[in-house]
C-alpha cells in the first residue's frame, strides 16, 4: 500500500507565498510522474503542475512564472512553491502519484487534499 500525505496549505493573503510538500510512503520501488492538482469550488480538479522522475516540468497557464514544482527523489516528496497568489488560486491541493510498488504493481495514487485560501 502507498499514502501520499500532503502539508503546507493555509490562509495566505494575495501576492503572498506558500509552499505544499507531498510525501510518498509505502512500498514503493519507483515512482515516475508526480503532480499537483487543484479543485476550486464548483470546478472541475485541474492539473497544475507536474514534473517527470527526470525532471521534466509542465504547468497550467495560469500558474507559469509563479509556481515551480520539484521533487526529492531520495526522499519520495514533490513540492510545489507558489508565489505571487492570487484569489483565484484558492482551491483544494491533491498531489498524485504514479507508483510501481514493490510488487511491480502501477499505481495511481491522490493524497487527501490541501486548503489553500488566498484571501484579504
Amino acid at each position: 500500500q502507498v499514502q501520499l500525505v500532503e502539508s503546507g496549505g493555509g490562509l495566505v493573503q494575495p501576492g503572498g507565498s506558500l509552499r505544499l510538500s507531498c510525501v510518498a510512503s509505502g512500498s514503493i520501488f519507483s515512482i515516475n510522474k508526480m503532480g499537483w492538482y487543484r479543485q476550486a469550488p464548483g470546478k472541475q480538479r485541474e492539473l497544475v503542475a507536474r514534473i517527470t522522475s527526470g525532471g521534466s516540468t509542465n504547468y497550467v497557464d495560469s500558474v507559469k512564472g509563479r509556481f515551480t514544482i520539484s521533487r526529492d527523489n531520495a526522499k519520495n516528496t514533490v513540492y510545489l512553491q507558489m508565489n505571487s497568489l492570487k484569489p483565484e488560486d484558492t482551491a483544494v491541493y491533491y498531489c498524485n502519484a504514479w507508483v510501481v510498488t514493490g510488487t511491480k504493481a502501477s499505481l495511481d495514487v491522490w493524497g487527501q487534499g490541501t486548503l489553500v485560501t488566498v484571501s484579504s
